[in-house]
């Protein structure tokens, strides 16, 4: 299987309005410039806005007078709206063609990042809310767009664009201390990314315009190209829901490493500017594991191994973290960024793999993004309650290497060999 076939279109099901094919064609051949450096840019604001907050998140907590319950909210409310937004972004895409609602997108976008560092706390909150709700959006419709405008070259847009997501988090760990430092506070650290979705969306605003060229006012860019449900039913198949808390469980693992890792650091006596770059290293680390393990799975019948793979290098991570966490921080950060992207890129190629066709992989995409971040959205809150609880690390540590182990079970039941609405007594 090559790299691009783990992109899902969620317009897999829409045809688009004659006038809105022309207008899109027209775009890529006259514009192709545009469309790339749209592509890029927006990609670079999908993990930024997240990744600076982490470095960052002791100091919110303390100029709000916030515990670490209420301070992991931070983190948990964006991952809930990512995943209510997962539902809502082919509805709109459909009223409105994905070149307008990623534009409103990076607009929502810039305007969540401001809101987050207005003076009353509950303007952090609602931030965090816009925040997370324009982010769902970029996460389900540019993949679609990369395989409908570059067919011919997805492997190669995957990677673009998957470096430029990962980079731009890389770089938002990394920069949060300095711009902190530079910039007065955390809040200036924080709004600077506004800056950057700014530029997207003034990129995607022609992109938003041109496409919809020649459609009249008020006519939907696309239509339903099934009015009836089509495949199984993914609610009653056990091997869906495998992959969905595979997904949910390596999310979970991951935001909790995003919400607490410069806070562990930290906590044990790290300086908070070498907890942010040991952050930003384990980051960057994912870019190879969300590489090679895909195209290893694409290349095997059963990913069982894999997935027990990813989940036995984060779990050498978390306990790293638990009997080491300052001596070995830069191994331990290794094996986590590896084993995330690995984990991440793995679930997002068992959408493909476990399903018979691209429509059931396209629902199935949604169920695993929408039910995968809510559950993830419950790890930042529940560990760091536990550690409110226990004043200490080794409990909520504990609890995160029950999950990896969840993990691997899981991945033995979702890397088998089937595919969703198959009989169950197909080879194993």
């Amino acid at each position: 299987m090559s790299p691009d076939a783990r992109l899902i279109d969620a317009e897999e099901d829409l045809v688009a309005a004659p006038a809105v094919v022309a207008a899109r064609r027209r775009l890529r051949t006259v514009h192709p410039a545009l469309v790339l450096a749209g592509i890029v840019l927006a990609a670079l604001n999908m993990r930024a806005a997240l990744a600076g907050v982490s470095p960052l998140l002791g100091e919110i907590g303390r100029h709000f007078h916030l515990p670490a319950t209420v301070s992991s909210l931070v983190t948990t409310i964006p991952l809930i709206f990512m995943g209510l937004g997962s539902v809502v972004a082919p509805v709109l895409a459909r009223r409105w063609g994905t070149e307008t609602v990623l534009c409103g997108a990076l607009v929502t976008l810039c305007g969540g990042i401001v809101l987050r560092i207005a003076p009353p706390v509950v303007a952090l909150f609602a931030g965090c809310a816009v925040v997370g709700a324009a982010i769902a959006l970029l996460n389900v419709l540019m993949p679609g767009l990369i395989k409908r405008d570059f067919p011919d070259r997805a492997a190669g847009m995957t990677a673009l664009y998957s470096t430029a997501m990962i980079l731009g988090a890389t770089v938002s760990a990394a920069t949060a201390v300095p711009l902190e430092s530079a910039l007065g506070g955390w809040q200036g650290s924080l709004v600077s990314w506004a800056l950057l979705a700014a530029v997207a969306a003034v990129v995607w605003v022609p992109q938003a315009v041109l496409a919809r060229r020649g459609t009249r006012h008020g006519t939907a860019a696309a239509t339903p190209a099934h009015q009836v449900e089509r495949g199984p039913r993914l609610a009653r198949s056990p091997l869906a829901w495998q992959v969905t808390l595979f997904m949910g469980s390596q999310s979970l693992i991951a935001y909790v490493v995003i919400a607490w890792m410069p806070t562990i650091f930290t906590d044990h006596g790290m300086g908070k500017g070498e907890a942010g770059l040991v952050f930003a290293f384990s980051t960057l680390l994912q870019m190879a594991g969300s590489f090679v393990v895909p195209m290893l799975a694409g290349r095997m019948r059963r990913q069982r191994l894999l997935g027990v793979a990813v989940s036995a290098l984060m779990a050498c991570g978390v306990a790293g973290l638990l009997t080491a966490p300052v001596a070995g921080a830069w191994l331990w950060a290794a094996l986590l960024g590896v084993g995330q992207g690995g984990a991440l890129g793995l679930a997002l190629t068992m959408m493909v793999l476990r399903s018979g066709d691209a429509h059931t992989a396209a629902r199935l995409s949604g169920m695993a993004q929408t039910g995968g971040y809510l559950l993830a959205a419950a790890g930042p809150l529940a560990l760091g309650a536990v550690h409110q609880t226990t004043n200490g690390w080794t409990v909520p540590l504990l609890l995160l290497l029950t999950v990896c182990a969840a993990l691997a079970l899981l991945a033995l039941g979702a890397g088998r060999d089937r595919r969703i609405g198959d009989a169950a007594t197909h080879t194993a």
